[in-house]
């Protein structure tokens, strides 16, 4: 494969991107604003009027959008990219989206011979400027094998996990573990805080044992000096994923008492202005409990 597309130049789109380029893919790319896509362009991305365009001009497309109603627009709608694909072409969606709809989009464009992945992704945008994103994919496994040395040029830990929506369902679990760690870190932060101890110090030395985890020295700080205007992945987004992750678990019979107690808690915080915030702002509702 040489020529890939791009749909969705946001935090992770942009960069993801450029790393398809330094692997030496010819990119194709498409935004809802298009000024999104003028420094990609500045590096020698094509710029589509839409993604149907994009679908038209490549063997594989990736799409990285908001929530399941943009991953149907832009890949089903009647400019989106499968209207624009020919038989054996590939599309990732990496947007973390509903299982229900990643199924009905392999279902759909199967019949067409297009090839769909699920392939939701973390690491953040940290992750995808240094092209290190953990990929979980869900989809037909020689699809993914086909797609493969493509997605190496934006991951690192590329895992195929089962059929269509598998991907989806891997990413909810992981959106639940991240956010349940966070509030542990949070909680964790306020009784050092109420014990009249430096949580900093503290958060060093726990990190150090069992209870470290990639998220302590990346989000805690920010918890610690309650700097959450800049995000590395938006709150909004985070509590979205908790929507889809906790809807999903209600339709399967899963009782998940955390999850939905912590989806609870996010909403608020979004609803009052906040989805804009770093989603280690959770540390507001803990904060908040204490007053």
């Amino acid at each position: 494969m040489k020529k890939i597309g791009f749909v969705g130049i946001g935090l992770m789109g942009e960069p993801m991107s450029r790393n398809l380029m330094k692997a030496g893919y010819e990119l194709f790319i498409y935004n809802r604003t298009a000024s999104k896509c003028d420094a990609l362009k500045g590096e020698g991305a094509t710029v589509c009027a839409t993604p149907k365009e994009v679908g038209a001009n490549c063997e594989l497309v990736f799409t990285c959008v908001g929530d399941a109603p943009d991953v149907e627009e832009v890949i089903l709608g009647e400019n989106g990219v499968a209207q624009g694909m020919r038989s054996g072409g590939i599309i990732v969606d990496c947007t973390t989206s509903s299982p229900a709809l990643a199924r009905e989009m392999h279902a759909k464009l199967k019949e067409k011979g297009v090839g769909v992945l699920d392939a939701p992704v973390s690491g953040g945008p940290e992750g995808a400027k240094l092209g290190t994103l953990s990929i979980m994919v869900g989809g037909d496994e020689d699809v993914f094998a086909r797609a493969k040395p493509v997605l190496e040029a934006v991951g690192k830990t590329i895992t195929h996990i089962g059929p269509a929506g598998a991907g989806q369902i891997t990413k909810s679990v992981n959106q639940i573990v991240l956010a349940i760690n966070m509030m542990g870190i949070a909680e964790g932060i306020i009784l050092a805080q109420k014990s009249g101890l430096d949580p900093a110090k503290v958060l060093e030395a726990v990190g150090g044992g069992a209870a470290g985890s990639w998220i302590m020295p990346k989000r805690g700080p920010l918890m610690i000096d309650e700097k959450f205007e800049t995000p590395f992945f938006k709150l909004g987004h985070h509590t979205k994923d908790m929507r889809i992750a906790t809807d999903w678990a209600k339709e399967i019979g899963a009782n998940l008492e955390l999850a939905q107690r912590l989806r609870q808690m996010m909403e608020p915080l979004v609803a009052e202005g906040k989805f804009n915030f770093d989603h280690s702002a959770l540390f507001i509702a803990a904060k908040r409990a204490n007053e």
